[in-house]
Order: structure tokens, then C-alpha cells, then sequence
């Protein structure tokens, strides 16, 4: 029998996250977002309505070039003034019982030690409810941040994530092997040090010696999300995600993405159902299709036409923002051209204007209807490959409050959705069981650090020994 779809809410910790212009309206509670109760009314209405998790995103800078003013930025509340999404978590595992956490977090932004320590914590804290969304960044200005001069090489900068994984990998499979926590009161011996093992882990960008200072949590490596759907997306997705986020135009587009990245998984050993892939769809609900279509109406009132062209950098030579009414014939851009081409695909009967993908954008995958005709689509998108959608908000908690009730019922009677929560850590609410399958590259670190080095001598000695053995063979 067909699997109920996934589904998980997609939310920033910031004011305007896609759907820009509608922190406007009257009944927006996003504007609230530096309120932690805030987040905590969400997450307990989302699990009352059997969300499979909430899915933060995160930019660490400024959208569009950084040598422009970023008014339109600060105007809009697109994303600034934005929060720690990785932070609110641990406030969420609280007041929560079931429901999955996901943070995005930045190759650039933490080092590889830290984050795992911080991932590892927060699985402890939620009994075994995080997940990660391993992004390799976009924004120069995030670059700058980070002490870099620009933005890295797309190519290099999956590069760095391949070795940032890697990294954490080490650390949370292989640093400690079962059985290493004893508490052992009586023979006083809290852990047993032959089975914690540093990693040495050497490169031109990293040395990290380890221990992993937190023993194992619930998960030992938080559950892996990726979005990226460039070639060198695809690929590393392939290798490392467990669920993939896409955002596709059509349900041919989304099968053509998942039937790839399904392949690339099985060129790396893996079976396709070891990556689940996640929809980003946003949905308006009424009671009957005329009030869908009148509610629409009104979402559209509201839309930032500058907000939408901001966050998808329609700029020009100066790094400014297009002028809406700007013909599509004057627009000179080094960025976003795909963004162009698909706008004079899509009006071919005038002449486009650069406000017109603004509309594009904001009208993209989004589903409006009766409870029942949502049901209906969201079925042809499961057939389409689909595993889970990442539900996007208009507003917070009303989008998500108006889905749980009104939509996930008749989900339920169709079978396109959960009734009730499966035990245990997210990873095992999602795969049936609670670690990571042995087909993952991760699993190859398990017990592979036992009788390894003790210094960083020995460390060197092995790597070049190894390094000889296999010029040797190549010779």
C-alpha cells in the first residue's frame, strides 16, 4: 500500500521568509518571531496536528550584492532582522513531545567540532528529535561574515561540505564506540576511555583531534537534510542527505529531480527509499473553490512585488533592485538570468515586465482549493515521486493552524497522512529505526578509530604510509 506523505512546516526565525509582504496583514504573528512563545504556540499546534517536524531555515547575510545599500532588505523584513534558528531549538524540545526539529546551519558558519558538539546536545535534549539541513551558502555577504573575501567557487564549495561531513561524521559515529558509557558507580568509572577514540582529522582547512565530547545521543548523527538541486547538488545529496527539499514548478519537474538523485544514490551503494524528498508547496484553503479564489485575491493584496524580486537578486549593474515596472528587454543582470529566461518562456503574448516574475514567484507551487481538491493534488504529487511536502506559511500560526484543521483530516481518511506519531527518535519515526543504515557513508566510521593513533606523530606516520602504499600501487 502507498505511505502516507510526510509532512513538515517550513519556517524561518525571521519577520518575511517567502511569501514576502504578508507580515503586513492584521493577523501575521511572524512579526512576533523574537518571542519565543511564539515558536513554542507553534510547534505545540503543529504537533497536535501531527506534523512529522518543524524545518527552520537560516541565511547567515544579506541577500543580493554587498556592495549596494540593502534598504529594500531592511524595508521589506526580508530575512533582517533574522535569528538563530539552531538556538530556538532547544527551547522547542521542551514543550514538545514528538515532533522533529530541524535547523539549517551553514558549512561556513560553525566549525565542524562545535556543530557537533551542538548537534549532540540538542539530540540529547529532544530524546533524539534533530535533524540538520547541510547548506553550503549563496550570499556574499554571509562569506564576508566569515572572514572570507568572497563567496567560494559553487565546485569548491561542495568540496568543503564533502569534508565538513566527513568531519562531523568521525566525530559522531566513530569518536565513541557502544558501550563506552558505563556510569558505573561502584567501580567508579563513568566511561571507558579504550573505547573513545580521537579522530585526527587533517587537511588543508581542518585539524581536528577530537575526542567527540558528548557521548552517543538517541540519533548519533541528527537526521540529514539537503537542499540543493544543482548537478553538484544532486550529487552530494545522492551521498550523505537522508531527505531532500526541493522546490519544483510542476509534478514532472519534481519526478525528474528525484528520479536523478535516485540514481546518483544507487551509483554510491545506496537504495532509492534511503532518501526521502520534500516538496516546498504553500496552500489556500476554503470551504468551497469560489472562497479559495476570493481568499487568493486577498493573499495577493499583500504581495511585496520589491520583496520577491529582493530575495531572488533581480539586480542591476549597481547591485540594486529592478524598478518594477522595468520592461524585461532593459534588464542587464549578472545574476538570477535563469530567473529572465523563464519569464520570457512563460509571457509570450507582451512584453514582459520585471514585476511579472515577481508574480511568477509568489504564485509558484501554490495550491488553492477545497480541503478536498488539495487532498486530491497532493495525492498526484506523492505518485509523482514525492515523498513529504515542506507545508510554507502566508502567515504564522493561521496558515498552519487552518491546514492542521481543515486538510490534515481529510489527509487522514485517505491515507495521505500520519494519525498518530511513531515511537522513538525522529530518524526512526521517518525509517524504523534509530540510527543510520550501514549503506551510509557515516556507518564505515563505526569501530573504525579502535586501535588507532594516540598522537598526532603517529597520525602523520600512518597518513603517509598509506599515501606510499597507494602511489606504490599505482606505479
Amino acid at each position: 500500500m502507498p505511505k502516507p506523505l510526510h509532512f513538515n512546516a517550513f519556517v524561518m526565525n525571521t519577520a518575511s521568509h517567502i511569501h514576502h509582504g504578508q507580515w503586513r496583514r492584521p493577523d501575521a504573528g511572524q512579526t512576533e518571531f523574537n518571542d519565543v512563545d511564539t515558536w513554542i504556540g507553534l510547534a505545540q499546534t503543529l504537533e497536535a496536528a501531527k506534523f512529522d517536524a518543524m524545518f527552520f531555515a537560516d541565511v547567515s547575510g544579506l541577500y543580493g550584492d554587498p556592495e549596494a545599500d540593502f534598504d529594500v532588505y531592511a524595508h521589506q523584513g526580508l530575512q533582517i532582522p533574522s535569528n538563530d534558528p539552531t538556538v530556538l531549538l532547544a527551547a522547542l524540545a521542551v514543550h514538545t513531545q514528538h515532533i522533529g526539529l530541524a535547523t539549517t546551519s551553514n558549512v561556513v558558519q560553525n566549525h565542524p567540532f562545535n556543530f557537533a558538539r551542538q548537534m549532540s546536545t540538542l539530540d540529547h535534549i529532544s530524546r533524539g528529535r534533530i535533524a540538520w539541513n547541510i547548506v553550503t551558502g549563496i550570499n556574499e555577504n554571509a562569506s564576508r561574515n566569515y572572514g572570507l573575501p568572497a563567496l567560494t567557487d559553487h565546485t569548491e564549495r561542495y568540496a568543503w561540505a564533502d569534508e565538513y561531513v566527513d568531519i562531523v561524521y568521525k566525530l559522531w559515529e566513530g569518536s565513541w564506540d557502544e558501550g563506552a558509557l558505563l556510569k558505573d558507580k561502584e567501580g567508579s568509572r563513568f566511561s571507558d576511555p579504550s573505547k573513545i577514540h580521537k579522530i585526527f582529522h587533517q587537511s588543508a582547512r581542518y585539524r581536528v583531534e577530537g575526542p567527540h565530547l558528548p557521548a552517543p545521543s538517541p540519533q548519533r548523527t541528527p537526521v540529514l537534510f539537503q537542499a540543493g538541486s544543482s548537478t553538484s547538488g544532486r550529487e552530494f545529496a545522492a551521498r550523505n542527505a537522508e531527505a531532500a527539499f526541493i522546490i519544483a514548478p510542476t509534478r514532472d519537474v519534481a519526478r525528474q529531480i528525484v528520479d536523478d538523485t535516485r540514481r546518483r544514490a544507487a551509483i554510491h551503494g545506496r537504495l532509492p527509499e534511503d532518501i526521502k524528498f520534500f516538496a516546498g508547496l504553500s496552500f489556500i484553503i476554503g470551504e468551497t473553490e469560489a472562497e479559495a479564489k476570493a481568499k487568493e485575491a486577498e493573499y495577493d493584496r499583500y504581495v511585496s512585488v520589491e520583496g520577491y524580486l529582493a530575495h531572488m537578486a533581480i539586480l542591476d549593474r549597481t547591485g540594486r533592485v529592478y524598478p518594477p515596472k522595468t520592461p524585461l528587454s532593459e534588464v542587464d543582470t549578472n545574476t538570477s538570468k535563469g530567473f529572465t529566461e523563464w519569464l520570457s518562456k512563460a509571457i509570450t503574448d507582451r512584453e514582459p515586465l520585471i514585476e511579472d516574475l515577481a508574480w511568477l514567484q509568489a504564485r509558484n507551487s501554490r495550491i488553492v482549493g477545497t480541503p478536498e481538491q488539495i487532498a486530491d493534488e497532493l495525492e498526484l504529487w506523492r505518485d509523482a515521486g514525492v515523498d513529504g511536502i515542506n507545508v510554507i506559511n502566508w502567515v504564522i500560526p493561521g496558515s498552519f493552524e487552518e491546514f492542521g484543521e481543515k486538510v490534515m483530516p481529510v489527509l487522514r481518511e485517505r491515507g495521505l497522512a500520519q494519525r498518530e506519531y511513531a515511537e522513538g527518535p525522529l530518524r526512526q519515526k521517518l525509517f524504523g529505526a534509530p540510527l543510520l543504515n550501514d549503506r551510509h557513508p557515516a556507518a564505515g566510521y563505526r569501530g573504525a578509530f579502535a586501535g588507532g593513533p594516540a598522537s598526532w606523530e603517529e597520525a602523520n606516520a600512518a597518513a603517509q604510509a598509506a599515501e606510499d602504499a597507494a602511489a606504490q600501487v599505482h606505479v
